[in-house]
């Protein structure tokens, strides 16, 4: 396994992430606060979420409408 296959998944910002479930970045901010959606931290203390997970929340998210 390389290093490269284990960082395929790529990272979206909270902006890109809001703008995939139409919200303010600032809701995305307060989710990954609350736990319900999970982020990672840049070394300069930025969030930023997998775009795998991202997605999955979207299709659940989707199915309930």
């Amino acid at each position: 396994m390389t290093a490269t296959s284990v960082d395929e998944d790529p990272l979206l910002t909270p902006a890109e992430v809001a703008a995939l479930f139409r919200v303010d970045p600032k809701t995305v901010t307060r989710w990954a606060q609350a736990g319900k959606i999970g982020s990672i931290r840049t070394l300069g203390g930025h969030r930023r979420f997998r775009q795998s997970e991202v997605r999955a929340l979207l299709e659940a998210a989707t199915e309930e409408d």
